[in-house]
């Protein structure tokens, strides 16, 4: 029986859970609704001011932008609602007056949130006003028994007759009945609001699918920039520095036979020196192969290869590193190499006195964290290597976020996808 009675607590404790949840989610949905009709009363100024007297334009992208924030928000909570992700819909909104008024033209997520101004202003707050109605209006309707004969001349009961005799005040007990049961759908009310939230706000059908369209060509034109990027790296190594010193071994060795029956010791001399530039030439094959695919890499894994790169580097590292086992080998060169990029740049840049790296794995994707505590400021465009970090994260359709306030600290994150 004690089982049976806490079953039945946690169950009812589950329901007012619910319902509160659901009760301020159309509160909160009622304060929307008065910044949806305000929405609406600004982009009337703003139509007026454009069709009337033509000054109004400028406005006309300022006034999308504050639309699009409080779309934003509804969004955000019908998918804390249902419990789903609810992309945003929009293209951006860049370039000149006369090319952001064509972009907000033609953009079918405009039209879609300005339905959903027109329906969510007038119902916002007609629904939040019903659902906190329903349950103060059934406790009243089934208090009144007990307090109508202590006010002079009766209380007003259901239907607007007065109660003014106890079977007049008995009649409120079905009303409060009646009030409660509709009260128990406000849940239901709550989620329908925010599927229709979701149906407008989200992509329009067949957006979504262009979007990805978009962002898989230019993920594809940021792969082959990488790879055209690594090529040219790669030719510049060998032209300059390996096929310049075997060019010398062989010049040397030439000019060596020349000499081996006129002057021996000279031309011991150069042999002795054609080897030296050959050992060099070996040294430096071997650092390009060793920027394409570390060995470190095959040897001891991803954890060790960072363990290595955090001994060598001079600022304090501290390690963070998760269980990611093995991941496919393209993957694991390109975290090596994010975090060596992102050690020196904090070397030498940053000012930093501790510098800490975190690796994880989540799912299919490889999360990786750098941050210092350094001077921040960092930017991309100062050639500091964190353009070629994105470029180098964008060939793997993943995503990168610097934070690097004046003053520090500098935070790197970093996502890799890791499907096969």
């Amino acid at each position: 029986m004690s089982d049976i009675g806490a079953a039945s607590r946690t169950s009812i404790g589950a329901l007012l859970s619910q319902y509160w949840r659901a009760l301020r989610y159309l509160l909160i949905g009622g304060g929307t609704s008065l910044l949806a009709l305000l929405a609406l009363a600004g982009l009337f100024v703003v139509t007026v001011l454009c069709a009337v007297f033509g000054i109004g334009l400028p406005a006309v992208p300022e006034a999308a932008a504050l639309v699009r924030k409080l779309a934003a928000l509804e969004r955000r909570r019908a998918a804390r609602e249902l419990g789903i992700d609810i992309p945003e819909p929009y293209e951006p909104v860049t370039g000149s007056l006369r090319e952001q008024l064509r972009t907000l033209w033609h953009d079918p997520a405009t039209r879609r949130d300005l339905l959903w101004l027109l329906v969510h202003a007038p119902t916002g707050i007609f629904i939040a006003a019903v659902a906190i109605g329903l349950p103060t209006g059934a406790l009243n309707q089934l208090l009144i028994p007990a307090y109508w004969h202590l006010v002079p001349g009766g209380v007003a009961g259901p239907f607007g007759y007065q109660v003014t005799s106890w079977p007049l005040a008995w009649l409120s007990v079905p009303t409060a009945l009646l009030y409660g049961a509709l009260a128990l759908l406000v849940p239901a009310a709550a989620r329908r609001q925010a599927q229709f939230a979701r149906s407008l706000l989200r992509p329009a059908d067949g957006v979504s699918l262009s979007y990805r369209v978009a962002e898989l060509t230019a993920s594809r034109a940021a792969a082959l920039d990488a790879h055209g990027a690594e090529l040219r790296r790669i030719e510049r190594d060998l032209h300059d520095g390996t096929q310049a010193r075997i060019a010398a071994v062989i010049m040397q060795l030439g000019i060596a036979e020349q000499l081996r029956d006129r002057d021996p010791d000279a031309a011991f001399g150069l042999v002795r020196k054609a080897q030296d530039t050959a050992m060099s030439a070996l040294a430096e094959l071997r650092d390009v192969v060793r920027s394409i695919y570390p060995p470190v890499l095959s040897d001891r894994g991803l954890d060790g290869a960072i363990t290595a790169l955090a001994a060598r580097c001079p600022i304090p590292c501290v390690l963070d590193l998760g269980q990611v086992g093995r991941r496919p080998a393209a993957v694991e060169a390109a975290a090596y190499f994010i975090i060596a990029e992102a050690l020196t740049n904090a070397t030498k840049h940053s000012g930093a006195e501790r510098v800490s790296v975190g690796l994880d794995a989540a799912e299919d994707r490889l999360l990786i964290r750098v941050d210092d505590d350094g001077r921040g400021g960092a930017d991309e465009t100062r050639g500091s290597g964190l353009a070629g970090i994105r470029r180098r994260v964008d060939a793997f359709d993943g995503s990168t976020e610097l934070t690097s306030p004046v003053g520090g600290p500098t935070v790197l994150r970093v996502e890799l996808p890791c499907g096969s």
